[in-house]
């Protein structure tokens, strides 16, 4: 689905069904040098059991045109007009990592949008080694690879990956390269800058009045759950959903990332 957004076109994906704003309708929002495909699973379930689903690639991400933003901040005002454009009053929204925060801040710009929260491999503030940072400005390829290694658990596949015979960091490395091939803009520079600068976190999460859900890696080292622990406090009602992962958990345990998001959207 193309939707017109700031003056250029923005993608999202609709679950392999047309979209129907009629519908309770989930958001979700990727990370860093991610785009929507990373929601594949759990979009397409969603979306052919009442849903109706927009899985957005970020300006400068994917089939999205547009320069990368360079702030959370300007990510909550477009994703605002993403529901806009689309004819949506409200919506649930699910933000995985850099996903999260956009998550996070567009609940607070515009708490009356936002009917549930669901924020995956989350924590803040969301800072970025310096030494990881100065890699993605100045060796991107590097950086691919070192936040492929973090991001995943183990090189093998867990149980109920559902592409055996496929590599899952294989393939999420693939996916950072082609972003970098769509957007040579520095792209993971801008996304990780943007994570590194979000300083309104707190004031955010303090100001969460409906449904919201944590979802953590077991294994995660990029956010870990333990650092999350200002954001539990910040938002006391909570749910929480610890999965066998690491940060690549939509990949590494599909099916346990949808139980939780299904079962949470359904409460």
């Amino acid at each position: 689905m193309i939707l017109t957004v700031q003056g250029a076109p923005a993608y999202a994906y609709t679950g392999g069904k047309p979209f129907d704003a009629s519908l309770p309708t989930v958001v979700f929002i990727h990370g860093a040098q991610n785009d929507h495909s990373v929601w594949g699973l759990q979009s397409r379930y969603l979306a052919h059991h009442g849903y109706g689903v927009l899985a957005v690639d970020l300006p400068g991400h994917g089939r999205s045109k547009g320069a990368a933003l360079r702030s959370v901040e300007a990510m909550a005002d477009w994703l605002l007009e993403v529901l806009a454009s689309a004819g949506v009053a409200k919506a649930a929204l699910v933000g995985h990592s850099m996903g999260s925060l956009i998550a996070l801040e567009t609940a607070h710009k515009a708490p009356e949008r936002v009917t549930k929260l669901a924020l995956l491999g989350s924590t803040f503030p969301m800072k970025v080694s310096d030494a990881l940072l100065n890699t993605s400005r100045d060796n991107e390829q590097a950086a691919i690879d070192m936040v492929n290694i973090f991001s995943h658990s183990t090189m093998a596949h867990k149980p109920s990956c559902p592409g055996p015979g496929f590599s899952v960091m294989g393939g999420a490395r693939r996916l950072m390269q082609r972003m970098s091939q769509i957007n040579p803009e520095q792209l993971f520079y801008t996304d990780f800058y943007a994570c590194n600068a979000y300083a309104n976190g707190d004031a955010a999460a303090k100001s969460v009045s409906c449904p919201a859900l944590f979802v953590f890696g077991a294994k995660d080292v990029m956010t870990s759950p333990k650092s999350a622990k200002g954001l539990l406090a910040a938002i006391p009602h909570a749910k929480t959903v610890t999965v066998d992962a690491g940060h690549s958990m939509m990949q590494e345990q599909p099916d346990g990332v949808l139980e939780a998001l299904a079962g949470f959207l359904a409460s």
